[in-house]
């Protein structure tokens, strides 16, 4: 049997020498499909075969919404506190100090003011990527912050969602922040200052409850998950089986809580088209 037998190496090698492709080339989605990630990012890190909307962070949406990604950020150096001392596994300080390494951010916010198709507009972006885009003192102080500049400068708020919640280490110093943000979104309607909600994949918990569900008109990405609990809590407690599309985007927009869906790639012109609605201005093309 020795025809079987190779004497001299020929094109293949051992797995030893095999070397795999390098990490972060390509992408692929949920349902199988591969893509480059360099054309991801060229087609709004949306996967063009089936539609599907990537995560992204602030970054991101500002470089999407903002005219030439020129903006100012708003309260960079704010960061969390450990008021309550809280003990788990890991201390909440250098679970913190963890975060702020990994993801070059301070908390699960950033706020920014620029220009985007030529006007005004001010945005608070969470990020899931920090401590899965929890809501604690930070997130809520900013926000609030961030809505009290649309107020003294009159200048529309767009709040772009991406939480699990409300952070459990603060306790209830991360649930007064659903009253404090609401208030100030309250303080915006009187004003007659427009307000965008636009709810992205996962947004849900104290965040659902409070300024996700609250824009004068609220929009959403394609397969978002929306909702307060999630499906399982839900199944659990009612004892019933919920339908397949449950609390998906378009689940919500079925049912009234959402106005409007939208791809990620007409984000600024739909943002914008329905401030000019709002403020019954010329609509900008």
């Amino acid at each position: 049997m020795s025809w079987f037998k190779r004497k001299t190496k020929g094109i293949t090698t051992t797995t030893e020498e095999k070397k795999d492709t390098p990490k972060g080339l390509w992408y692929k989605s949920p349902t199988g499909k591969i893509i480059d990630t360099e054309e991801l990012e060229k087609n709004y890190f949306v996967s063009p075969e089936d539609g599907y909307h990537v995560r992204i962070g602030s970054k991101e949406y500002f470089q999407i919404l903002f005219d030439d990604n020129q903006f100012k950020e708003l309260d960079a150096n704010l960061d969390s506190k450990d008021p309550l001392k809280f003990e788990d596994t890991k201390k909440y300080p250098e679970r913190l100090k963890a975060a702020q390494e990994k993801t070059k951010l301070k908390d699960a916010v950033r706020c920014a003011v620029g220009k985007s198709k030529g006007k005004d507009l001010v945005i608070a972006c969470m990020d899931f990527a920090f401590i899965g885009g929890s809501m604690g003192s930070v997130v809520g102080e900013k926000i609030a912050r961030a809505a009290d500049y649309s107020l003294k400068k009159k200048i529309p708020l767009v709040v772009i969602s991406k939480s699990g919640g409300a952070r459990m280490q603060e306790a209830a110093l991360s649930l007064m922040q659903l009253a404090k943000t609401s208030a100030k979104l309250a303080q915006l309607a009187d004003a007659s200052i427009p307000y965008i909600s636009l709810c992205t994949d996962p947004t849900t918990g104290g965040t659902t409850a409070s300024f996700a569900m609250l824009g004068d008109i609220n929009i959403s990405e394609p397969g978002a998950l929306i909702g307060f609990a999630g499906p399982r809590v839900v199944r659990d407690t009612t004892g019933q089986e919920l339908p397949e599309d449950f609390q998906t985007a378009e689940f919500l927009l079925e049912h009234g809580f959402l106005d409007f869906i939208t791809e990620r790639k007409d984000l600024k012109n739909k943002i914008n088209l329905y401030i000019d609605l709002i403020t019954n201005q010329p609509l900008r093309v």
